[in-house]
């Protein structure tokens, strides 16, 4: 082949990945445009930042790389919108922001949406993402799994709507706290949902795992999901829920 060419192609299909990426990679503000009213979203706790508690080396030159490639001061946004009408609090993980990954100041704004929520007696919508807990914040990571289900548990005592979208992937600790927990665990077609990955388990194991284990249909077959919905069709369906349990 013509090395010439060659090169030529190759720059071509790295420009249109770029493209590709622009174009959808919007993260968290294109998923709350998709889902809420026009207009309606006020976020809450958007000034919070982790500082780096455990100075574990290279972590805060992690945060300043994922704060300026997404706009970010962390994996997730949150605040108070109308979807149809109806006012609900509404999060939102954004895997760009080092995957999602789960450390305090993640814990804190799930754990504020849930306690906002509860006090004014609204339904939430969470929209979870997550490689799991995040290792450069250590046990303080870990922390916040028992953290963020105390609140979900506050809010469900209250009679209350949680539904949860798993994404694609949803595992590791944010799986096994509050994005398990949902009084209706929605997942989008083919996501990766739980604890381990399936390379960890078949490692551990040492045998083959079925094929598409861990995914949105085997989960549903299996009971952990309740239902898949494609992204296109999610805005609807989450009306029709809240306005259901609106009635009781």
């Amino acid at each position: 082949m013509n090395p010439f060419r060659e090169k030529k192609s190759i720059l071509k299909m790295m420009k249109a990945m770029v493209r590709s990426e622009e174009s959808s990679d919007e993260g968290a503000a294109l998923r709350i445009k998709e889902t809420v009213d026009r207009g309606s979203f006020r976020e809450i706790g958007k000034n919070l930042k982790v500082l780096n508690p455990l100075d574990f080396p290279g972590y805060s030159e992690k945060l300043r790389e994922a704060g300026e490639k997404t706009g970010l001061k962390d994996a997730v946004v949150m605040g108070t919108a109308k979807l149809d009408g109806k006012k609900i609090v509404i999060a939102v993980m954004d895997n760009r922001f080092m995957m999602a990954s789960m450390g305090m100041v993640v814990g804190e704004k799930i754990t504020r949406a849930f306690e906002y929520a509860t006090k004014k007696r609204l339904p939430i919508v969470v929209f979870a993402t997550s490689g799991g807990a995040r290792m450069q914040e250590g046990i303080m990571s870990l922390m916040q799994m028992a953290k963020t289900a105390a609140a979900v548990e506050k809010h469900s005592e209250a009679g209350l709507l949680y539904i949860c979208v798993m994404t694609n992937p949803t595992t590791g600790g944010v799986f096994a706290s509050f994005a398990g927990l949902g009084d209706i665990n929605i997942a989008e077609p083919d996501a990766l949902i739980g604890f381990a990955g399936p390379r960890v388990i078949e490692q551990t194991i040492g045998e083959k795992l079925p094929e598409g284990f861990q995914r949105a249909n085997f989960q549903y077959e299996h009971g952990m999901v309740d239902m898949i919905v494609e992204r296109k069709d999610m805005r609807n369906m989450l009306s029709k829920l809240i306005e259901l349990h609106s009635r009781h």
